[in-house]
Order: structure tokens, then sequence, then C-alpha cells
């Protein structure tokens, strides 16, 4: 069974104390600072009926000012015993969506908090052989671990016959997996809903009418995992 490292939540506690810091220099960078808002404000604007139409989701979503969040909205994870605010913003601009990621790591310590005065000692691991992976110790120097490593790894977990959707609040929006089993340890049918794939979509709409130069910062506004896109 494998316990947290020693000084894992001291080195956790010291990095929520200096991070809000962080934000603080780089809100009294740029939140201000009339080139970052002349640059964004305006720019790549996405009212809330279109943001909902095209399946925006998460900042790209809220900047335009609807406040869906999985995490509230679907609770999963015990979020709704936690006390964090949904940034939203009003305009749906390059600018707005800056916004809202900026409060959203704000709140983000704010849950990191209270999850770790939550947080129990003991094994972060079941005590489960059939689910869990041996150390990589026992591994390197017992027969019978690495027999077993390899046959979680290779063979799988068997799951019960049935489909299941299951969606998480992403840093990029909502991510969904669908998956359907016959009862055996790999899926027949999986399907990602990834939302960088869904929020470029957006992405022609966004940039109607506006300057060339304008796609650049747009894109760069919608946040996007170009790997997840070319799946």
């Amino acid at each position: 069974m494998a316990d947290l490292p020693p000084g894992w939540t001291d080195a956790l506690r010291h990095f929520l104390d200096t991070f809000p810091r962080t934000l603080d220099e780089v809100e009294t960078l740029l939140t201000n600072n009339q080139i970052w808002i002349g640059r964004n404000r305006d720019v790549g604007v996405i009212g809330p009926e279109d943001a909902v139409n095209y399946g925006l989701t998460g900042p790209n979503l809220r900047a335009s000012g609807v406040p869906y969040d999985v995490r509230k909205d679907r609770p999963y994870y015990d979020y709704d015993t936690y006390d964090f605010d949904v940034p939203v913003g009003e305009h749906g601009d390059c600018y707005d969506r800056y916004l809202v990621r900026m409060e959203e790591m704000r709140q983000s310590v704010r849950i990191l908090r209270q999850a770790l005065e939550r947080l129990p000692d003991g094994p972060i691991n079941v005590d489960d052989p059939r689910v869990i992976l041996p150390r990589k110790t026992d591994c390197m120097t017992d027969m019978e671990s690495m027999i077993h490593h390899f046959k979680v790894v290779m063979e799988g977990i068997p799951a019960p016959p049935g489909e299941s959707w299951f969606s998480v609040e992403s840093s990029k929006g909502e991510l969904g997996m669908y998956v359907v089993s016959d009862g055996g340890s790999k899926p027949v049918r999986w399907r990602v809903r990834g939302p960088s794939f869904i929020n470029l979509s957006a992405l022609p709409k966004m940039v109607e009418g506006q300057l060339l130069s304008d796609v650049i910062a747009t894109n760069a506004s919608l946040d996007i995992v170009l790997g997840e896109i070319d799946r």
C-alpha cells in the first residue's frame, strides 16, 4: 500500500500560499494594461446563444455569460460539498476569456485548500491486488509481483456489461467518455467528447468581420490542445 510522500502536504500548502501572489503579479502586468486590453477587448466575440449552439463549454462558454459548470450542474467527486464560485463573463470576447481563466485559477486554489483540510492520513491506494499494480521495487525483485503486473496491464479489469456516459469539468471544458462493455476487460465501443475539438469549431463564427491578426488572438483565447484535435 502506497502512502503520500513525506512533506507532500507541506509542499502543497506552500504552493497554495505563493501561487495567488503570482496571479496578482500577472494581473498587475496585464489586466489594466492598455495594450493588452486593446488587443483582446471586442475581439473574437461570441454571444451566449451562439456559444450554446456551437457546443462551447468551460471558460469559453462562461465568458459569454452562460454559468454552466459540470461541477455545479452535475456534481461528481463531492464537488457539491465544496465552496467555490463559477466566474462568468459579460461580453464573450478574448478579454473576458482571459478574466474568467484568471479567476478560475483563484477558485482552484480555494478548492484545493478545502480538499487539503479533508485529506485523511494513511494509504492512498485500495488494498485490492486485482485492480492495483504492485510496487515497482516488488516487480524488480519478486517474480510473482512481476507476473501480476503483466496480468493487470495486459488483461485489464473486467467491467460489467452495459453502457456508461460520464463527463468532468476539465480546464478546457466538458470532457466526456461514452463506454460500452460486453463484460470483458476492453470496451466494445468508446467515444470521447473532447472540449478542444468542439470549441475550435466556433472559430469561424468568432472571427467573422475581424482582422487577420485577430484570428491568432481568438484562436489562442480558446486554449485548444492540438493533440486532442488531431486524433
